[in-house]
């Protein structure tokens, strides 16, 4: 059987690419920390510090706008958790987060398990795109 040899950027350029993002040096960098291995929620700053712990040479305003260009394509899900303090979840699809107040901790919530028994009515001339439920407990 022939060996199929993948290149260790190959994943990172392919999701960027569909994206309809350029794969510059640092994307791919970010990219390969974010997404390769589990779902995961993390700030600029503990993205900035795995980067730099990593050898990535990259600046914190650039990890944000990173993390935002990826967000804006679809590739990230922004939870914005207080004013000024938000985590980028990896995780797409439709589902609720546990936030742990005291450890800054966030968890994922299967959306079935998350009811709205009812929704209110769209501000004139918008229509509601998504409903996200963080359920804050005091951990």
């Amino acid at each position: 059987m022939p060996m199929v040899t993948v290149r260790p950027y190959s994943q990172a350029i392919d999701r960027l690419r569909s994206a309809g993002l350029r794969p510059t040096r640092q994307r791919l960098a970010l990219a390969r920390l974010l997404f390769d291995g589990c779902d995961r929620h993390i700030s600029a700053e503990q993205l900035h510090s795995e980067a730099l712990t990593s050898n990535i040479r990259v600046s914190l305003a650039t990890v944000y706008n990173t993390l935002h260009q990826f967000t804006d394509a679809g590739l990230l899900r922004e939870i914005v958790v207080d004013a000024g303090r938000s985590y980028f979840d990896t995780n797409t699809g439709d589902h609720h987060h546990f936030f742990y107040e005291k450890s800054g901790r966030l968890c994922d919530i299967p959306a079935e398990m998350v009811g709205l028994t009812k929704l209110p009515e769209a501000p004139a001339g918008f229509n509601i795109s998504r409903v996200e439920v963080i359920v804050r407990v005091d951990g």
